[in-house]
C-alpha cells in the first residue's frame, strides 16, 4: 500500500498539467509503484497467495492502461515506457 505522501510524489512526477490525477500516465505510474512494493513483499512472503492475486490484477490493469495509451497516442506511450523503464 502506498502512503499518501509517496502517492502524491509519484503523481507530481508523471502528471501532464497542474490538476492532473487521472490521466493514463499517472495511473500507470501509481500502479507501477504499487507493483514494485508488492513484489518486494512477495519475495519475503512466498505463501501470501491473496496478495499475489492482487498483484496479478494490478499488472493486468496496468497493461490495459498501457494498451489504451498506445492506441490513443504513441508518443505519450513511448515517453511513459522510457520514464518508468517498462518493456513494450
Amino acid at each position: 500500500m502506498l502512503t499518501k505522501s509517496r502517492k502524491e510524489k509519484v503523481v507530481k512526477e508523471s502528471r501532464i498539467h497542474e490538476k492532473d490525477t487521472g490521466s493514463p500516465e499517472v495511473q500507470i505510474a501509481v500502479l507501477t509503484e504499487q507493483i514494485a512494493r508488492l513484489s518486494a513483499h512477495l519475495k519475503k512472503n512466498k505463501k501470501d497467495n491473496h496478495s499475489r492475486r492482487g498483484l496479478l490484477k494490478m499488472v493486468a490493469d496496468r497493461r490495459k492502461h498501457m494498451k489504451y495509451l498506445q492506441k490513443k497516442d504513441e508518443s505519450r506511450y513511448g515517453k511513459i515506457t522510457k520514464k518508468l523503464k517498462l518493456k513494450k
